[in-house]
């Protein structure tokens, strides 16, 4: 059995990040790093290196590939040209989102598009070739334990192991609005219930293959996304209303789950949607 340390170690692993120039994003891939793994981030250009320098100064790699989730073609060559280059990916972290907001009557065709193929679209295409990745690949080593080895296993143990030998972890990020509809937001909502029912579609089919999917949930998190939200004197203050914990979320509220999703602490968990959001859901 491995130590409490041991279960939340990403020591040797690599992990392929959207999303991670600002906000929640960065706050996970710059955790994700403390605990141990090497960073890959997906951005559209290279010009902001501030999470790259951020996750190369607590002693870890990190790199930049280039590609619009907005377009299916530039998404295509992302995962084979990061294979080429010889990653073994282990974890992905699917984080990059947008938002539009207009009155549902009147919602741009071409912004509902735009949601949904950043949101999920992107999601499935990134979760699908990661995926594929991951099958192919041996189960990842587990770091050594000194309560057990090999010796004392009976054989029904370690061909059970083996058939569910894990080989990475799959996190999305979905949404409050994976539960809810929200107000002038339809194609953010549609796009995040798509993202936590694509979660569990996909570990209903890997979890036995030793690959987890789970999502993380947030709540109403002071970012840029909810600049216009936060503005609004009459929803910010009726949002805290409702809070539990008596405050909007931050980035840094973040770290901790992502750590626990991403490694063998999580072995069991898949399938679930992690809300993050000061006990909103519970209200």
């Amino acid at each position: 059995m491995n130590s409490i340390q041991q279960l939340f170690s990403l020591e040797g692993q690599t992990a392929l990040v959207t999303g991670g120039t600002r906000g929640i994003g960065q706050a996970m891939a710059l955790a994700l790093a403390e605990a141990g793994a090497d960073i890959l981030l997906v951005q559209r250009d290279t010009t902001n290196q501030t999470t790259k320098t951020a996750i190369e100064s607590l002693g870890r790699r990190a790199q930049i590939y280039t590609a619009d989730l907005s377009s299916p073609a530039s998404l295509s060559t992302l995962v084979p040209t990061i294979l080429a280059d010889g990653h073994r990916i282990s974890i992905l972290l699917n984080c990059a989102g947008i938002q539009r907001r207009h009155p549902a009557h009147q919602f741009p065709t071409d912004d509902w598009d735009a949601v949904l193929q950043v949101n999920l679209s992107a999601t499935f295409s990134l979760c699908r070739d990661v995926g594929a990745h991951m099958l192919a690949c041996p189960p990842l080593r587990s770091p050594p334990s000194s309560s057990s080895s090999s010796d004392d296993q009976t054989p029904g143990q370690a061909a059970s192991q083996g058939a569910h030998a894990r080989r990475g972890a799959i996190i999305n990020v979905a949404s409050l609005l994976s539960f809810q509809g929200g107000i002038t937001v339809p194609a953010y909502a549609a796009s995040k219930g798509g993202v936590a029912q694509l979660t569990k579609a996909l570990s209903n089919e890997w979890a036995g293959r030793g690959i987890a999917v789970n999502a993380i949930a947030p709540g109403y998190i002071a970012t840029e996304m909810n600049s216009a939200l936060m503005a609004d004197p009459g929803r910010a203050g009726s949002i805290l209303e409702r809070i539990p914990a008596g405050r909007w979320g931050e980035p840094g509220d973040f770290r901790g789950v992502v750590v626990f999703l991403a490694g063998a602490a999580s072995a069991y968990v898949s399938g679930e949607v992690v809300t993050v959001d000061g006990g909103w859901m519970g209200r």
